[in-house]
């Protein structure tokens, strides 16, 4: 029988969905496994090293404040093509050259283009698939997930090779590169069967009346800041406190792991579940004990501390899902998503540059440790605006 060709292109959007979200996480994920190593070869400093750690969410935060203006002179597709593109050429540039400024402007490159898809990728869902929007988050996060797991996993073969980290961080330039492909083929597509037309007309502007997309952003801005800090970070914190090189190196991949199962889980609780505030209590809870647990026993069940962290992390899929889901029009989805990845990304990157700073001011891990612990109250207060019934749509629309 033959396969109908609409069917076939919606697998071949589902698979582009895939490609590009695995490449959208390397660009920090990778960086973490290997900070010490990058560190000592290139010479920077405790501070320099924490903007390296902080620059995914403001790049990525910048990107959430453009992406969709520039889809809609690009398309869609498009604009997923330029940024999968950029990702590509700044993750194999910088795993060659020896200076800081380099290899941090390389770095900016890779991440903006990384953003891009962030924002991007689920207006192309709303807009392209609505039927399908369930199926293809839960292909998106699990993309996702498997970017930042894979990361931890593969580094310790590269460290013991000649070229070390470099290679570690080189081989994700290759399979970005490989992703830009079926975006090429969707975006010739877009422009024969629509156009630009139906491209997002919208803005971050455009949803700031609504407490519900506010409530998004704050919640999407913790709940990264929190992640960001453990891709950063957790790597070295655990180090510091007399686990292994390897070890730490497995449990950040642990802790990426369990965005397996969130991914798929949580698209499908979203869809299903009414009202999501139970949730939202649960995830604040565990990211308290986890950071808590770090602080005051780090040695005492390591495995215990990143579980909770890893489950708290679930809340990453509930807001990817909720962008969608919270929302009708296609165009409303777009605003909604570069504010929240807009705004929360800028709560990400100043949290790993904070624990940074303030573990070299304080010499020690307790104050940032006990600080991110404390943002589980803010990560509780955006969750419960976002995560009650209704739409972002309804606040937006006049008053009658």
């Amino acid at each position: 029988m033959r396969i109908p060709r609409a069917t076939r292109f919606a697998w071949f959007g589902a698979a582009a969905v895939a490609a590009i979200a695995v490449i959208l996480r390397p660009g920090a994920t990778s960086v973490g496994p290997v900070l010490a190593e990058i560190t000592h070869d290139l010479g920077l400093s405790a501070a320099t090293a924490g903007a390296l750690t902080a620059l995914p969410g403001f790049c990525f935060a910048v990107a959430g404040a453009t992406a969709v203006t520039l889809s809609n002179k690009l398309g869609t597709a498009g604009a997923l093509t330029l940024g999968a593109a950029a990702a590509a050429l700044g993750l194999i540039a910088r795993s060659f050259v020896t200076n800081q400024a380099a290899f941090l402007s390389l770095s900016v490159l890779a991440l903006l283009g990384a953003g891009m898809g962030n924002i991007l990728v689920p207006v192309f869902i709303k807009r392209f698939y609505p039927r399908r929007q369930s199926g293809l988050m839960i292909v998106y996060v699990l993309g996702l997930s498997t970017g930042a797991t894979v990361p931890g996993l593969v580094t310790p073969l590269f460290l013991t090779s000649a070229s070390g980290w470099r290679s570690a961080l080189a081989v994700w330039g290759v399979v970005s590169a490989a992703a830009v492909v079926p975006w090429v083929v969707l975006t010739v597509r877009e422009r024969r069967t629509t156009g630009l037309s139906l491209g997002p007309r919208s803005s971050i502007l455009s949803v700031v009346r609504s407490r519900r997309a506010l409530g998004l952003a704050l919640f999407f801005g913790i709940q990264s800041m929190q992640a960001y800090v453990c891709f950063g970070w957790l790597a070295q914190i655990l180090r510091d406190a007399g686990v292994s090189a390897s070890s730490a190196s497995l449990l950040i991949s642990y802790y990426s792991a369990l965005g397996f199962p969130a991914a798929l889980l949580m698209p499908i609780l979203v869809a299903r579940s009414r009202d999501l505030r139970p949730y939202v209590v649960v995830f604040s809870v565990l990211l308290a004990a986890g950071f808590g647990g770090l602080w005051l026993a780090p040695l005492w069940s390591p495995v215990l501390w990143v579980t909770l962290l890893g489950v708290a992390g679930f809340s990453f899929p509930m807001a990817l899902a909720l962008i969608t889901a919270r929302t009708r029009d296609p165009h409303v989805t777009g605003g909604l998503s570069g504010l929240t990845q807009s705004v929360g990304y800028i709560f990400s990157g100043m949290g790993p540059l904070g624990v940074g700073i303030i573990h070299e001011v304080t010499g020690g891990w307790a104050v940032p440790l006990m600080l991110v612990a404390g943002s589980a109250v803010l990560l509780l207060l955006g969750g419960l605006a976002i995560a009650r019934p209704g739409y972002v749509d309804d606040d937006l629309a006049p008053a009658s």
